[in-house]
């Protein structure tokens, strides 16, 4: 029986771990897909690579209102896709292969379950022990076990997932894309751009539903304007009639059968936990599967930490990340490696991104969750076309939204529009430093006429006294 003095189970951020403090201990890797994880095989990294080329295809669209015309653009498929896996696709092998050189870490390229607190069984039989445990396995991709013909993903029959779909061999002329969330508004808006047409089914009567409304909307009707968006409508059944899929939905009591080529299901990720059976490892989980950890990331299982998606119910990279540094300082400490204090993972201000047309950008509650849990905030929504490079931009949809306490700390951010992701970046430093609105507003320059002045108009638009 093959002991270690740490197993680490996922190489997405999980690879991390093996910091210059932990080298040299006897280490092993479980893994049995591609290293990098999902943000580098079929996540973050992909998605973004494509969504880039998308966006100028809509921007060039979008070019005659400032008094510019394009012909049609071109759209070589294959040329993106494989721009996008001819990078990917070395740098996972790559990293595979560097920790196969490594004498003191051992790959095992197989699914392994728990079967009892820091013991796993291999696929093949062995059972492999360890004095401490990470567990890194991420999520996968949610079907629809309810509805008739969505229960199983069949790529080779046209019906795929975020992990498959980037990989097809050519375009469709239609694809259904079921679900609202971020993977569905960003690949909606990917092959929409590249010249498929793209019908969107969406259960709510808005997109993105855990966004401030007002962000929700904005997305819904931009959507509409580029799609056939089909919103308050429920899935009833699926099936392959030849080179054809036929979903049948629900709309205000009447039925339809919509046609396409490829659907793309994407109504969520779920932990992998279960799949571990980490339960027998002496790991709670809580309602949503999710491994239940503490502050410095600790399960409930001695010796054993957990990070990133299977205990995460935020599901992103940079909180993954985040997580793997607390885990390796945490982790050589526990090993004696270095004298110092457990850290703590910082989740109070957590950010994310919805890289769609337009782009989305938002960190601390809604509106309604402040009012819901009765929490005091003054408010300030500053359109991006009120200021000057919203003006050349001819924005007259993007905004960014503050929340903020009477006594002047920001509580929360919310924004819709170009380059959304960055924009709101200089309020997620203020939050997480506890800037004073003042201070943040007009403690620095602000570079005119840049977009960031929207910020700083809603800084100062806030009614704090």
């Amino acid at each position: 029986m093959p002991h270690h003095d740490l197993v680490i189970i996922g190489t997405g951020s999980g690879n991390s771990l093996i910091t210059p403090e932990l080298e040299g201990l006897d280490i092993a890797i479980v893994e049995e897909g591609r290293f990098g994880g999902t943000c580098l095989n079929v996540g973050c990294i992909p998605t973004k690579m494509l969504v880039v080329p998308a966006d100028r295809v809509v921007e060039a669209a979008d070019a005659a209102r400032l008094g510019v015309a394009f012909d049609p653009p071109a759209v070589d498929w294959p040329a993106i896709r494989d721009r996008v896996f001819g990078r990917i696709d070395p740098i996972a092998d790559g990293g595979e292969a560097y920790r196969r050189s490594q004498e003191f870490v051992t790959v095992y390229d197989q699914h392994a379950q728990f079967t009892a607190e820091r013991t796993l069984r291999l696929a093949d039989g062995t059972e492999v022990t360890a004095d401490h445990v990470v567990v890194a396995a991420g999520s996968r991709v949610s079907t629809l076990p309810d509805v008739p013909g969505l229960q199983h993903l069949d790529p080779e029959n046209g019906l795929h997932s975020s992990d498959t779909i980037m990989r097809l061999d050519t375009l469709p002329p239609r694809m259904l894309v079921l679900g609202g969330g971020y993977v569905a508004c960003e690949l909606a808006h990917v092959f929409a751009a590249y010249g498929v047409e793209i019908t969107q089914v969406q259960r709510s009567e808005v997109l993105l539903t855990h966004e401030e409304r007002s962000v929700s909307e904005v997305v819904t009707a931009s959507a509409r304007r580029r799609i056939d968006l089909r919103t308050s409508t429920h899935l009833r059944g699926a099936e392959r009639v030849g080179d054809v899929w036929n979903v049948t939905v629900e709309h205000g009591g009447s039925t339809e059968v919509l046609e396409a080529e490829v659907v793309l299901l994407a109504v969520g990720r779920e932990p992998n936990g279960d799949r571990l059976s980490v339960q027998q490892g002496g790991m709670e989980v809580d309602a949503g599967g999710f491994v239940v950890v503490d502050d410095q990331q600790r399960t409930t299982a001695a010796g054993t930490w957990a990070l990133g998606d299977v205990c995460s119910p935020w599901q992103l990279k940079h909180v993954a990340n985040h997580e793997a540094r607390v885990v390796a300082h945490n982790l050589a400490v526990a090993l004696g490696r270095i004298d110092a204090e457990s850290q703590r993972s910082d989740h109070r201000f957590v950010p994310h991104a919805v890289f769609g047309h337009p782009q989305v950008a938002s960190f601390g509650p809604t509106a309604a969750a402040l009012e819901g849990a009765g929490t005091p905030y003054v408010t300030k929504t500053q359109n991006y076309g009120d200021v000057a490079y919203g003006w050349a931009l001819e924005d007259q949809d993007g905004f960014v939204t503050v929340h903020a306490s009477p006594d002047g700390q920001i509580l929360a951010a919310h924004c819709v529009g170009t380059m959304a992701s960055t924009v709101i970046q200089p309020l997620i430093q203020a939050a997480s430093f506890g800037q004073h609105v003042h201070d943040v507003a007009r403690g620095q320059y602000w570079i005119h006429p840049a977009l960031a002045e929207v910020v700083e108009n809603a800084l100062l638009g806030l009614p704090i006294e």
